[in-house]
């Protein structure tokens, strides 16, 4: 890129930072009701309007006579998950992780369908129109039965019951569910009106992302998937209330947040409705100008119309648990989609199964309190030891680059008012001395790819999730020691400053490491070369302290590798002597097509110089009489 390609890309940088900060911000909704104060009863639930941003509502199934039952899932290590059940709905109120603590407490666990408007697996009619059945709750030897029936005389069964296989994949985190559909009026019944509830997710801290989870489905194979963002106001349109659409053959459908989520998978495929909603929660410690979205989805029954007495039996697999690779892989229905790694799947697929092979076979039994911390920078130091010779010979190419400044230097001043002889000048004298200026780069962009599929990969490593190293108690999160409460607010970071030192660590150690690099390039690519430590820094620096723990560790191996390498004899400049039949370089043939292509426009110029040929067809001048004068 050259230097205006350069300072264009660093003041699109500047102008997206400055729309940033100084687009304005939504007013806090101080006279808003709350949901205490809100009367929702003035207002038939027919005409209400759907709103992105409205609070969850309490289901408008009767609280009355609630009955409630609980289903404990594990193994020798004890218990997992504790399934809690209620009668209204006839669904999973919300499912406890035991061996899930939230962030930064000591007792609570992880609760999946915590800030929800009705229980996983009730009915509705339409879009959060859920049905206001109280149903009979019966346990029987480890068996939920749940049974009612609606007005048109539909009676719902629901069998809900744990993995009886507890060596199947995820066996802790999944339930089978067989609803039953009997037609006891005397009417025929569509059963494709009723939707099922696949439940609701909320972010669990106030720094999660929007686009780490969101409301998903497998249609025929292809992953579908909504995050909150897509709910809401954005800069060319309005704020989206649902998400509708058509399948025609579902595999399954969900919601997730960063590392867990609900899904609910048919045990045949079905044709169905699939729709999801998004609404704003009270999450603690949020910033109340950028407030944080639950997500929550449903999808319709196969449409089948029932005659009077007749029956319809349904069939589910019903999995809450952690969005982990390793688990999800196994589960039938492609269910490893729900990762979500995007275009570098591959990559973090196999740093992923990198990652986990050294700590189950290196560092659980050596060192198990910092195995993950270890299993990373042993990963890292593979992953470098494989580009080694890459970033051997880019740097061996940047001194001998480093040694044609002075050259470069006159060539630029001699030909600065022509860039396409300096061009042609400059390919000339790579030619001559041998050098790929692509070299120097080619390790930075193979770095490209392994970055973001190791990004991906770590932010949905829900193995990494309470694991300490050194001083970081999560290596999931930022390495946070203290936060200072600041008088003035800075961008992207607000009043409160946390200091979080794997970051800083990175920074510094990206800038000791680019101090030893040969210098290339003219005074403008070298300052905004400088800059990338201040782009990672603040890129790395609210991120899980994994991600600054990988990048730091490559910097020093990288400062090691460098200093070796300048200890290695000097890289010789030497002009090469044409050899007659020789194969000709890459830099040799570029250097040749830009001097035959000079000569074409030289060419093109010279005839542009000539004069024009006459192309008029000459006639014959007729004669005129001569003048009589009379």
């Amino acid at each position: 890129m050259d230097r205006k390609g350069w300072i264009i890309l660093t003041i699109c940088g500047i102008l997206l930072a400055a729309n940033y900060y100084f687009m304005p911000k939504q007013a806090p909704e101080e006279n808003k009701p709350t949901l205490e104060e809100t009367d929702l009863t003035e207002v038939p639930e027919s005409e209400a309007k759907p709103e992105v941003g409205e609070m969850v509502r309490e289901p408008n199934i009767p609280k009355v006579g609630e009955k409630t039952a609980v289903l404990t899932s594990g193994k020798e290590g004890g218990p997992q998950v504790e399934f809690h059940f209620t009668s209204n709905g006839g669904g999973i109120a919300f499912a406890r992780l035991l061996d899930q603590k939230k962030i930064h407490a000591e007792s609570e666990f992880v609760t999946i369908n915590e800030h929800s408007p009705a229980p996983i697996g009730a009915f509705t009619e339409g879009v959060d129109d859920y049905l206001a059945l109280h149903y009979q709750l019966v346990e029987k030897d480890g068996v939920i039965f749940c049974e009612a029936t609606t007005p048109g005389g539909l009676k719902i069964t629901k069998r809900w019951s744990l993995e009886e296989d507890a060596d199947a994949p995820g066996a802790a985190w999944r339930l089978n569910l067989k609803v039953t559909l009997t037609n006891t009026g005397k009417n025929s019944i569509n059963i494709g009106n009723y939707s099922m509830f696949c439940g609701s997710v909320s972010p669990l801290h106030p720094r999660e992302w929007e686009n780490q989870g969101g409301a998903y489905f497998l249609d025929d194979g292809s992953f579908t998937i909504k995050d909150s963002n897509w709910f809401k106001k954005g800069f060319w349109r309005d704020a989206r209330p649902l998400f509708q659409e058509s399948v025609e053959e579902l595999e399954y459908a969900g919601v997730s947040n960063q590392f867990f989520t609900s899904m609910i998978q048919p045990k045949v495929k079905q044709p169905s409705t699939y729709w999801a909603k998004a609404s704003k929660i009270d999450l603690p410690g949020a910033d109340p100008e950028k407030p944080k979205y639950s997500v929550r989805s449903g999808f319709s029954l196969p449409v089948t119309k029932l005659a009077s007495e007749e029956a319809e039996t349904l069939s589910y697999s019903v999995y809450l648990g952690p969005k982990s690779y390793s688990v999800l892989k196994k589960l039938d229905g492609d269910a490893k989609e729900v990762m979500n790694y995007g275009w570098f799947t591959p990559i973090s697929v196999f740093l992923y199964s990198v990652l986990n092979w050294l700590h189950d076979v290196a560092f659980s039994k050596t060192a198990d309190t910092w195995a993950w911390g270890l299993s990373i920078i042993a990963l890292t130091i593979l992953i470098r030891c494989a580009i080694w010779p890459l970033h051997n010979k880019s740097t061996r190419t940047m001194k001998r680059m480093s040694k044609l400044q002075p050259i470069m230097k006159d060539l630029r001043e001699k030909y600065a008012d022509n860039p396409t002889k300096l061009n042609q000048e400059t390919m000339k004298l790579y030619k001559e001395y041998q050098i790929n200026p692509m070299g120097g780069c080619l390790p930075m962009f193979l770095q490209i790819p392994i970055f973001f599929g190791y990004y991906k990969m770590l932010q949905f490593a829900v193995e990494l999730r309470g694991e300490s190293f050194l001083w970081v108690d999560d290596l999931s999160m930022p390495d946070t020691l203290t936060t200072l409460e600041l008088p003035f607010s800075l961008p992207f970071l607000g009043d409160a400053l946390p200091i979080n030192l794997l970051p800083i660590l990175m920074a510094v150690t990206m800038v000791l490491q680019m101090k030893m690099t040969p210098k290339t390039g003219d005074k403008m690519q070298q300052r905004i070369f400088m800059l990338m430590p201040l782009m990672f820094f603040f890129f790395c620096y609210n991120f899980a302290s994994a991600l600054a723990l990988y990048w730091t560790t490559q910097n020093i191996f990288s400062i090691g590798q460098t200093w070796l390498t300048n200890r290695m004899p000097e890289a010789e400049l030497v002009k090469r002597t044409p050899k007659k039949n020789g194969k000709k370089t890459f830099m040799e043939r570029m250097a040749e097509r830009m001097e035959e292509q000079q000569r074409a426009q030289k060419m093109g110029q010279g005839d542009a110089k000539k004069p024009m040929r006459d192309a008029t067809p000459e006639t014959k001048k007729k004669k005129r009489n001569p003048k009589t004068g009379g």
